[in-house]
């Protein structure tokens, strides 16, 4: 058992895939306040941030504390988790033929171990059709996802060539994490 601190449904959906079982529950991080040079340094300060507070909070002794953060780049750009539909259409845009990086960083926390690992995910995307964006940005879906982006959900089909775990871009590489547990 260990303590997931990260209110994300899909990393949830991704411990329970992979039969790991958790406790959910954590404290909030403002990123907003993070000034960083690179998407890997972002992410990598983000889930420092996050690891900080809930060691305090939770610490390691009663349950391993594991948490988690995920940013997508692409064109040069960190794409963060959209404002509005208007920025969600911008994102979408950038992304649209474009390779894009979706890169997560986790930290896993026990009294004698600490796991800290950065792995991204390179897909190539064809051209997103017009009609189909529409409809994923009225159907919401985009809120809360890291680039707007759900690799296994509206950007499915579009995916022409995936390098790396699919884990990893949606948010938790099961695969590094599963050997130390």
């Amino acid at each position: 058992m260990l303590r997931l601190a990260s209110s994300s449904i899909t990393r949830a959906e991704l411990l329970r895939a992979a039969g790991i079982p958790f406790l959910q529950e954590s404290l909030d991080f403002d990123e907003d306040s993070i000034i960083a040079p690179t998407p890997k340094n972002f992410v990598y300060q983000a889930t420092l941030g996050k690891y900080r507070v809930n060691l305090e909070k939770f610490g390691c002794a009663d349950y391993p504390l594991l948490v988690a953060d995920t940013v997508v780049t692409a064109q040069g750009k960190i794409l963060r988790k959209a404002k509005d539909e208007a920025d969600a259409r911008a994102i979408l845009e950038t992304q649209s033929g474009s390779e894009v990086a979706i890169i997560t960083c986790m930290i896993y926390k026990t009294p004698r171990l600490e796991l800290l690992d950065i792995s991204s995910t390179h897909y190539f995307f064809d051209v997103f059709d017009p009609k189909e964006v529409e409809r994923y940005l009225q159907s919401g879906e985009w809120k809360g996802k890291a680039g707007a982006c759900m690799v296994e959900g509206f950007c499915k089909p579009y995916i022409r060539e995936v390098r790396g775990f699919e884990s990893s871009a949606m948010g938790l590489c099961t695969e590094v994490l599963k050997p130390f547990l």
